[in-house]
């Protein structure tokens, strides 16, 4: 063992001496070390959000399309805060404070206790739901026939054209992380929801309110067939 660590210790010292001697040839020659080159405070600031400076998408979606908050949490859970989106993302969520990759919108759903959007399709992007508190019922099928519960730390992705809704079923306030993957180089996020579901909020809210819907990418189609 002596002799192994005194043959270590030359074979270190050795190498110590050439990177040495490689890093004097550098300063010679006038090379430098090389150094990726960082983000300011205020540069890297910009791509964070704040929990407690989010807006909801249905705020943002009043102020930009004069759509009523109620029309909103009828077809989105009761508070959605947009995270992060490519800047030329368009759609419900993009007033995201962080400007992200093309190919990925990160919300967060947040829900009390028996609240959630009801069933619907995303037409060309799969959704990603992660739960961060509460537990969550998640409903799949023409009817929403099928069913499974996400406890906190628990995620399910739902594939694109999956009818699909969530609904907080414990007794606390729930919370989504919502990842959305465009399968398609737009980036564009169709929501589809049964006409019956556009009759009701016109009824309530006016013509208006189902046209701004439309205009951030909720779509009313036929219903399936019994």
């Amino acid at each position: 063992m002596i002799a192994i660590g005194a043959e270590y210790q030359i074979e270190f010292g050795d190498a110590c001496h050439r990177f040495r001697g490689v890093d004097s040839h550098n300063a010679r020659i006038g090379w430098t070390t090389m150094r990726t080159k960082s983000l300011t405070s205020e540069q890297m600031e910009a791509r964070v959000a704040r929990f407690n400076k989010l807006q909801t998408y249905q705020r943002q979606n009043f102020e930009a399309h004069n759509i009523p908050p109620g029309a909103v949490e009828k077809v989105a859970a009761r508070r959605v805060y947009p995270v992060m989106a490519p800047a030329d993302y368009q759609g419900r969520s993009a007033g995201a404070p962080v400007k992200g990759p093309r190919g990925l919108i990160v919300s967060i759903a947040e829900c009390e206790p028996g609240n959630g959007p009801g069933l619907h399709r995303h037409l060309n992007t799969v959704e990603n739901f992660f739960c961060l508190s509460g537990r969550f019922e998640i409903a799949w099928g023409d009817r929403g026939e099928h069913r499974l519960v996400l406890k906190p730390l628990d995620m399910i992705s739902v594939p694109r054209g999956e009818n699909r809704s969530f609904r907080n079923v414990s007794n606390e306030l729930g919370r989504l992380l919502v990842m959305i993957v465009p399968e398609t180089d737009e980036q564009v996020d169709p929501i589809s929801y049964a006409p019956s579901l556009a009759k009701e909020i016109e009824k309530e809210y006016g013509k208006t309110a189902v046209e701004g819907l439309q205009k951030i990418g909720f779509k009313f189609e036929d219903e399936p067939s019994a």
